[in-house]
Parts: C-alpha cells; structure tokens; sequence
C-alpha cells in the first residue's frame, strides 16, 4: 500500500517521531512491540470479544432513506455514535489499554477536546482497573461539561490546560509533559493518528474496524463492498483514518475530509488546516500545520470542540498532498444546519463533529445510483448546550 506508513514512520514525507530524549525509551519500545503484539492470536481473541460484547459492534450501516431523497444518491450512515460511550474513539481505547496491559504499564494519560476520548479512555481505565488522567483544555472542560462529569464519575482525574487558547493543542502538550516526567510507568493513550510513529499507524490499525465493517455490510446490502464516496470529519483524523483505511487502495473509491472552517477560511478564525496550512513539526511528527511565518502556532477555532487542532496528522497530510482525498470544509453555521437538518429528517441527533460531514452532502455532484457513506463519527448528547446556545432551530 503505497497509503501505509513505511518502516521509518512516514508517510511520504510526512510522519517521523520527534520526541525528546526522555520519551525515547517509551516510544521505541511501542515501535518495536506494538505490531507483534496486536498481530497475535490472543490479543486479536480479546480485541474482538471487547469490540462485540462491550463496545457494541459491528455497528449499523444504516440507509437514511429522507436524507437519500432530500440529496438524489443512496446516503448510508455508518452508526458509530451507538458505540458504547457515544463514539468512535472507544474502538482505539480498547486496543490500547490492551496493548498497555501487554506492556506491564500501570497508569494511563491521554488528552482530549470533546471528550469523547476521555471518555473512552476513562471507560476502559475503570474496565482494567488502571489510574487515569486526563487533560483536557479549560474552554473545551466548560463547553462539554457532561463529558468532564462522565470521567469523573468513571473514576478519572480531569486536569485543565489553561495555556494558548485551552483546547486540545494545550491539553496535549500537558499530556506530552506528564509522559516526559513519568516515562516508565505510564502508557499515553493518543486519540487521534497524530503524534510520534508509531501512534498514527496504531490508531489508524484499531480503526480500521469500521471500514472493515462497511465492505462487508454494503456487499449485504448493496452486493457491492464499494461506495462511490466516503466522507468523514477530519480533525486530529481518528475517525476518516477508520472510514477510509481499507478503500485507500481502491482509488475509484471518492474519500472526502471536511475540515472545520469555523467563522470562515479566511476570517482568521477557523481550523481549516489543508487551506490555511504548511508543513511543520507538532507533538512529535511532521505534518501540516497552521502556523505563522516564522513557525509558530495558530490558535485554531471551531464550534465543535473535537476539530479545532492546528492541523493534521500524517497519514492525512500524505493523503491531500497525493490528492487521494479531497478536503472541503464547512463552516459552524452550515455544520450545526445540517446537525438539525439530520435530526429532522431521520431521527438522529448528530455530534456537530459529524455535522461537519453531512454539511458537505450538498457541495457534491451526486449521481442518483451513487452510494455515499457518512461515517457519523459520534452523537450529540455531548453537544446539546452547543446546540441550543446557537438556538436557530
């Protein structure tokens, strides 16, 4: 696969493990075990039986009939938001507290912006018995209060990033901190395929689960493993990496990223990274960045507190820079239209992450006999003071 990381971390010119010498120990250890151990027999055994009896999958492919009509193409909607937990992120949790537990680790950190992340990582902490911390940026810990509220209860320390603009860029420096500090005992769960090899090739592996579902799901319902589209959300890019892992290969297979573009692209408040975005180095690999001239930085902004990274990971920064998936990005306003308009038309009520991917079923020239693919990466329990604070329903 000319999509997959190669044997010194990267993709194309994108990837690498930029860490600091304290973190090399850990981090080498992970690259050395991490495809033994997830390739073996019982891990493969206990991943699996996680995933079916207490995550809940496979999940649903469901065809959203009154969205079909509405848009003029067959639309599925591949149902991670009736994971446990509410999301995706669970899938990745699962396999690495696994993976931790192999490794003799005794705690766990990891960051988050949404929450679901923490969350999850909270979930499976209190499932293996195993202390937990989490940090987690003070604006996005005010904005999802009930996420905070969830961890808390789940047995997990919240800790808040109250540097930059306190979302998930800071949390995860905070997290990077903790690690470097505590390197020998302590696994870091990241949520997202970004960060140094070999975590965005790991993430992406446990994800894959959902792309992997979807082939055999459309050959049942369709007689066909191929859609004509896939979309998904990109933020950090967990979730697409999943939706997308095994089409990568199938380039008649569209795959198409929607990124946050907040108040606007150019507005200077927005987290439209393959826009506004060059090549830089963040939390341990190179790949695109939002940044000043002089390479530091941007704050980014979104209404949905799990896409407002200042970029990228690397896998995603290979697959715009090869053209493979078209990114487009959609704005808070038609984000949060399009959470109210699936909500109206099939019953479902969005995480505004995911909104962002539905927004873009009508920036797409869609054919009747297409079959498209809205990986709905999480539900909007999370969200619903957001919506209701934007009120316009």
């Amino acid at each position: 696969m000319k999509y997959t990381v190669n044997d010194h971390g990267y993709y194309g010119k994108f990837g690498g493990a930029f860490i600091p010498e304290m973190l090399h120990p850990n981090v080498e250890e992970l690259r050395i075990s991490y495809l033994s151990i997830i390739e073996s027999p019982q891990f493969k055994k206990d991943f699996d039986y996680l995933l079916k009896n207490y995550v809940g999958r496979p999940t649903p492919l469901f065809l959203a009939e009154r969205l079909s009509e509405k848009y003029k193409a067959k639309i599925y909607l591949k149902r991670e938001d009736l994971c446990h937990t509410g999301a995706h992120k669970i899938n990745n949790t699962i396999g690495q507290i696994l993976l931790a537990k192999k490794l003799g680790k005794k705690k766990i950190i990891a960051e988050t912006g949404a929450g679901q992340h923490g969350v999850a990582t909270a979930t499976v902490c209190a499932l293996m018995g195993m202390e937990c911390i989490v940090y987690m940026g003070q604006l996005d810990m005010e904005r999802q209060r009930p996420n905070v509220e969830r961890m808390r209860i789940l047995g997990t320390k919240v800790v808040a990033a109250t540097s930059g603009n306190m979302t998930l860029k800071d949390a995860t420096n905070e997290a990077m901190r903790h690690w470097i500090n505590n390197p020998t005992d302590t696994h870091y769960i990241i949520g997202s395929v970004v960060g140094p090899h070999p975590y965005p090739d790991m993430v992406a592996r446990f994800q894959s689960v959902i792309s992997d579902e979807i082939k055999t799901q459309l050959t049942a319902q369709e007689g066909n493993p191929f859609p004509d589209y896939v979309i998904a959300c990109v933020g950090g890019g967990s979730n697409a990496a999943g939706a997308y892992y095994h089409f990568l290969d199938d380039e008649h297979v569209k795959l198409i990223g929607v990124e946050a573009a907040g108040k606007g692209v150019d507005t200077g408040e927005s987290a439209a990274t393959t826009a506004l975005g060059k090549v830089g180095i963040l939390h341990g690999s190179k790949s695109l960045l939002m940044q000043t001239e002089d390479g530091q930085v941007i704050e980014p902004y979104s209404i949905s507190a799990g896409l407002d990274y200042p970029g990228i990971g690397p896998l995603h920064s290979h697959l715009f820079d090869t053209g493979r998936v078209q990114f487009i990005s959609a704005t808070d306003d038609e984000a949060m239209n399009a959470g109210i308009e699936l909500s109206r038309l099939e019953g479902i009520i969005p995480a505004i992450e995911s909104a962002h991917a539905v927004a873009v079923l009508g920036k797409l020239s869609l054919d009747e006999d297409d079959v498209v693919i809205v990986n709905l990466s999480g539900r909007g329990d999370k969200d619903l003071e957001t919506y209701i604070r934007w009120g316009k329903y």
